[in-house]
């Protein structure tokens, strides 16, 4: 029976022999730097984001309320009027023209009763998206379906040496050449004028099917746009220095302290912020080249938007 469970864990997953890597990119943001060197053991990864169907599977089974359709506590936003605090989340809503590229919020909007079940909000709602990314997933949504499937939320360091699918060091999943402008797509990216003229990547303009785009080096498919992704690690304003010698290159390393996981141009931020990685249908050269393995972003543990979905890990053994 344990042998069942365990197979049947690993269905649409795939093995990633450990291995070392460069980690981190010195030519976009700062917060990718420096490069340092890396090593992780082995692990099984989804292969494809967790769907829209996965989910509703998940919340029919335990019943699952996520945090987007939960009324916040009024104890975890001091000095907001509790009036104000509704059951929704972040949607993205495109401007009728070119605006500055200053202020998100000229394109995102807090949106009441936005969730994974209606992700434009009010009247909206998820049919003919099952095979789609869910979004909408806070990191506590995120962990307790993975907990439910007896899976874990990979590290960054994890997911990118996953991302990269054996190309260490390359800019993007498929190698040094960006894909706008080609001929093919090699992933769901903004295609035109951010963030309001969307061209749409292959038809789509918002979220695609899973395993539309090609899979990278490791068959693994959306490690670069469609919906960021959700890792365990808390997000760092920069990575560690460059281990001073080969022995004392780190292993397996996880961020577990919160201590430089709040949004310091947000002084009155109290809610500490987690590591997505690997873009999404939003992101444009012009504003986010952050299709990338080394691009990293800090997200609030509270949040949930249009653009943020998962896949998950098993630590262990191989296949065999």
């Amino acid at each position: 029976m344990a042998e069942d469970v365990k197979q049947a864990s690993r269905r649409g997953m795939t093995w990633i022999d450990g291995g070392s890597f460069r980690m981190g990119c010195e030519s976009f943001y700062p917060e990718e730097q420096p490069v340092h060197a890396v090593e992780v053991d082995g692990f099984w990864i989804d292969s494809k984001l967790v769907t829209v169907r996965e989910f509703r599977h998940f919340v029919r089974d335990t019943e699952y309320v996520t945090v987007a359709e939960r009324t916040p506590d009024p104890a975890n936003y001091p000095g907001i009027d509790p009036g104000l605090l509704v059951a929704g989340s972040l949607v993205f809503q495109g401007t009728p023209g070119p605006v500055p590229l200053t202020d998100f919020r000229a394109w995102w909007a807090f949106v009441p009763g936005a969730c994974w079940r209606r992700p434009e909000g009010p009247g909206s709602d998820v049919r003919g998206r099952d095979n789609h990314p869910v979004v909408h997933v806070a990191n506590e949504d995120a962990v307790a379906y993975a907990q439910w499937v007896g899976k874990d939320l990979p590290t960054e360091a994890e997911w990118e040496f996953a991302a990269r699918g054996g190309l260490d060091g390359a800019t993007f999943t498929w190698g040094e050449e960006d894909h706008n402008g080609g001929e093919r797509l090699l992933a769901n990216t903004w295609q035109g004028r951010f963030p309001w003229e969307n061209l749409g990547a292959s038809g789509y303009r918002g979220t695609s099917k899973v395993g539309t785009f090609p899979p990278n080096g490791y068959g693994l498919y959306d490690m670069a746009g469609n919906v960021w992704e959700w890792t365990s690690d808390f997000f760092t304003p920069r990575h560690p220095d460059e281990a001073p010698s080969p022995c004392c290159v780190p292993s397996n390393p996880r961020v577990i302290s919160d201590a430089e996981a709040y949004d310091h141009n947000m002084p009155d931020s109290h809610i500490p912020r987690k590591v997505i990685k690997g873009g999404s249908h939003l992101c444009a050269p012009s504003y986010c080249l952050r299709y990338r393995p080394a691009a990293r972003q800090g997200e609030a543990l509270d949040s949930s938007t249009s653009h943020v979905g998962f896949r998950c890990i098993v630590r262990g053994e191989g296949p065999g």
